[in-house]
């Protein structure tokens, strides 16, 4: 089993962004040391720590970098955000956000006439969308993207979005871990999307940040808020300080498709290709994924596997529903090999796959 399935999973997630900056305050040590003695003069020598108002300048200027090119966006039931992508008046956002529509309002920084915007192409997978302005107006700021490579936990960052449709609303958290593979839920309008690599953080996320900017100290948009972690045995309460960003990197991978060919062409993405279908035991617990029909020609297929056939495990990671599978495959590559174990007849078998793509 490749190492990438060890990596934490969380489920049961979703929603957007929220609003508030707080200062925090650095101060720096005392010593006993007299004036004179090697410690002290040390410490005359030493750079000024950073101060609480040298930390609020820095948070003022980021907003003012970025603000700008985060946007509201409009649909006929609800509210979300939006990042502008480039001059041309792209805008990248989330798939949950725009759903079945294909027209938006958007408000941008610009000026507070609301502009027209349509539909490019919805990647519901990976729960991305990119969206275009009828007209571009003068002074459209596109946002810069981040690294995601230099991303690290501890870092500081600042969500920017419209929570609860309080628009150019800011948040401040840190990273708070990276490489999260998430389940979002299909309810409230979630696409029901298995998504990798997300980056945690602890910036409050809320209704209406979804498709907003998730940005570093150096202005870059280093992810695009999208799900904010629900407690299932507490009433669906949102547990609070756990939100997740899908990566920068991933975010100019679809974008930049969708905007060439108006579609995604290479996700990057592992399949089984298969369709399937959860199932239970006897004491009517989740015991597998049974599959419904096998792609002639794909991964499966060509591996062995057949109708009526129930995985259990991916590598040495059980599978008991679907979306246990997805979050099994989400970490792996098209053309990688994996070990499936399922039931046939009863009996338990193994075969190699070699993955294709979603």
């Amino acid at each position: 089993m490749d190492a990438s399935h060890s990596r934490s999973r969380v489920r049961r997630l979703l929603l957007p962004l929220t609003a508030g900056v707080c200062a925090v305050v650095l101060v720096s040590g005392c010593s006993d040391e007299g004036s004179g003695s090697p410690a002290a003069e040390a410490t005359k020598s030493a750079p000024a720590s950073r101060t609480a108002s040298d930390l609020q300048t820095e948070y003022q200027d980021v907003i003012k970098n970025v603000l700008p090119s985060v946007v509201q966006i409009g649909t006929s039931t609800s509210l979300g955000s939006g990042v502008v992508y480039d001059s041309k008046g792209h805008i990248v956002t989330n798939a949950h956000v725009v759903g079945n529509e294909r027209t938006f309002q958007v408000t941008v920084a610009t000026g507070e006439k609301v502009l027209r915007a349509s539909l490019v192409a919805s990647y519901p997978e990976q729960d991305l969308a990119v969206i275009k302005l009828d007209s571009v107006p003068k002074g459209l700021k596109p946002a810069k993207f981040g690294d995601s490579r230099k991303v690290e936990v501890g870092q500081i960052v600042l969500a920017m979005g419209s929570p609860l449709g309080l628009s150019s609303s800011v948040t401040q958290g840190i990273v708070s871990a990276l490489g999260r593979t998430v389940s979002e839920s299909r309810a409230g309008g979630g696409t029901g999307a298995t998504i990798a690599n997300m980056v945690q953080t602890s910036a409050a996320i809320n209704p209406g940040n979804s498709g907003g900017a998730l940005v570093n100290l150096n202005s870059e948009v280093i992810g695009i808020p999208t799900l904010a972690a629900v407690e299932p045995q507490m009433n669906e309460t949102a547990a609070p300080g756990i939100g997740f960003a899908i990566p920068a990197s991933m975010v100019q991978t679809v974008a930049d498709q969708i905007i060439k060919s108006g579609k995604v062409t290479n996700s990057g993405r592992a399949a089984l290709d298969i369709t399937g279908r959860t199932i239970v035991d006897i004491n009517y617990q989740p015991a597998g994924v049974a599959l419904v029909s096998v792609t002639r020609g794909g991964a499966a297929d060509k591996a062995g596997l057949r109708v009526g056939d129930v995985i259990i495990k991916i590598g040495d990671v059980p599978v008991t529903t679907i979306t246990s599978l997805s979050e099994a495959l989400a970490s792996d590559k098209p053309g990688e090999k994996v070990t499936v174990t399922y039931l046939r007849n009863g009996a338990e078998a193994t075969a190699k796959v070699t993955l294709g793509e979603i």
